[in-house]
Parts: C-alpha cells; sequence; structure tokens
C-alpha cells in the first residue's frame, strides 16, 4: 500500500490519517508549520494526555515553533476509535484476550509512518525528529522508547506520566516489559538512550481524578513526582545489575503541577535554548491541562 502523503498547511492544519495497520480506525494529524519552516528544519511530534487533545498540545508549541521553525506534528488518538488507556498510553499491545498483539500494530509504531508520510508530502527531508509527551502522553512516550526502534528520534522527552513501565522482565507489562518477547539486551537499548523525564515538582496531588491508582502505580509512589523518582532509581539500579550505563536524565521543573502547556514550554526551551525556564517564566503558562 502506497504512503500516505501528509502536506500541512501553514499555520494550524489538522490532517485525517488512517494508519495502514488500523483500516477503520482513523486519526487527526494536528500541526502547526511556520511560514519560515523548511524541509531541513527540526520537526517536533507532541503526544497529548488523556483529554486526547491534540489540538491544544499542538498549540502549546506555537511559540517555540515560530521561534525556532519547527514543525510541530501532534498525532490525535480519539476516544471513539481507541478507547482507554489501553488502546493509547498503553500501545494496543495486550488484546482483550490478554494475547499480545503483532509489533507492527501496535500504536507506538504508528508515529514513523506519520513522519514517512510527511516526508512523502515533501514537508520535511530530516532523518530524525524530536519527540515530547505529557501525562499519557508521557506513558505513550516511554513505553513507545522501551518497545521500539529509536533510530528515527534525535532527542525524546516525556513529562509527568501518571505511572511507569520498569525495565524490568520480571514484571508483566505494563507494569514491566515481561511477556513481551523481550531480552535483557532490549533492556540495555532503552537505558543507553538518552531520554529526559521531565517532573514538575508541584505536581504533588494525590486527589488528582486522572491520577492512576491501580496498586503497580500506588507501588510506585504517592504522587507523580515521587513516581519519576522511583522510576529513575529503578533505572539506575537495572543498569547497575545488567552492567550497562543509563544515559536518562531525570530533570525537576521548578513550580510547575500537572500542566502539559508549561512543561510543553519548559521541553522546548531545554532542547532549542539549552536551559530550563524559571518558574517565574513559566508561570503565565500555567493552565493545568492534562
Amino acid at each position: 500500500m502506497p504512503t500516505q502523503a501528509l502536506v500541512p498547511a501553514i499555520g494550524r492544519d489538522a490532517l485525517a490519517y488512517e494508519d495502514a495497520r488500523h483500516p477503520g480506525r482513523p486519526l487527526t494529524i494536528h500541526t502547526y508549520r511556520p511560514a519560515a519552516h523548511g524541509p531541513d528544519d527540526p520537526v517536533v511530534l507532541v503526544q497529548h494526555g488523556v483529554k486526547r487533545n491534540g489540538d491544544d498540545y499542538r498549540d502549546f508549541w506555537i511559540e517555540a515553533a515560530e521561534k525556532h521553525r519547527l514543525l510541530v506534528v501532534a498525532t490525535t488518538f480519539g476516544d471513539a476509535a481507541w478507547p482507554k488507556p489501553e488502546s493509547y498510553n498503553n500501545g494496543g499491545i495486550v488484546a482483550a484476550d490478554a494475547t499480545v498483539t503483532p509489533r507492527e500494530s501496535w500504536a507506538y509504531a504508528i508515529l514513523p509512518r506519520v513522519v514517512e508520510a510527511l516526508r512523502a508530502g515533501g514537508v520535511t527531508r530530516r532523518e530524525k525528529v524530536r519527540l515530547f509527551g505529557h501525562s499519557a502522553g508521557g506513558q505513550f512516550v516511554h513505553r513507545l522508547m522501551a518497545t521500539q526502534d529509536h533510530s528515527i528520534y534525535e532527542a525524546v522527552a516525556c513529562g509527568n506520566p501518571g505511572w511507569y513501565t520498569l525495565p524490568t522482565l520480571e514484571r508483566a507489562f505494563p507494569e514491566g516489559l515481561g511477556g513481551l518477547g523481550m531480552i535483557d539486551a532490549d533492556l540495555a537499548r532503552w537505558l543507553a538512550y538518552p531520554m529526559t523525564i521531565l517532573a514538575g515538582d508541584q505536581d504533588i496531588s494525590t486527589t488528582d481524578e486522572n491520577l492512576p491508582r491501580n496498586p503497580e502505580a500506588l507501588a510506585q509512589g504517592p504522587t507523580r513526582f515521587a513516581r519519576a523518582h522511583f522510576f529513575f532509581d529503578r533505572a539506575r539500579r537495572e543498569a547497575a545489575r545488567l552492567g550497562v550505563a543509563c544515559r536518562w536524565s531525570l530533570v525537576p521543573v521548578a513550580g510547575i503541577g500537572h500542566d502539559g502547556c508549561a512543561m510543553g514550554k519548559a521541553a522546548a526551551a531545554m532542547w532549542f535554548e539549552g536551559r530550563i525556564p524559571s518558574a517565574q517564566e513559566l508561570a503565565p503558562a500555567a493552565t493545568q491541562v492534562a
């Protein structure tokens, strides 16, 4: 089947997309393309949270897009075609009958095909793109990195996931990576990628209705901020067990809670300005959008 060509308009756009592995399950590709963006300029993939609001997440990056000539691409998994965390956060890996679905059908595998469609449309020639996700999107992003090839991603950051898949084969997915046919070399590959965990130091609510409270999540800590530290510590211990380097970074973001807009601005500044903005700088962006 020929690759669908995606050609986003200048400014905001919303393009219909149907992945070849998922006929009848449409996606919307929300984009922002500055007039100054050329095919060799950066591309940033942005993954939305639990509200499936890719249009909002696209908009959170417009200021950075204009400043740094970024093509922003928010692949949006609508509730109707991609219901519940199992379809999005957890990638559709485990079917309703508890069997593991084919790897090419995992939701995480869709993003490289979206990039291929953008290349087919002539809007980018980039071999590598950047990837950011917040909240449910942060779950999506770190699980993608745990299970997929990394070669297309030049930088990856996950912000404020509600809970984490641990780098261990001793626990079943999604708590760990057991049951997916992975081996220690796959863990080492994940640990070797310089993935950034962005953690708002005010993401400390224990009553947020969207905070996962399954036993596996609660075992990682009472808040998202605590769970980020648990995850990072577990990764370093697993790397020591395997005798490999852990190249991940845990970066606290001062003064910010569960906020997709502010965390996106922090990621943009980290990547394109080499800094994390202060709490005072990020305060005007604070919207508490999941």
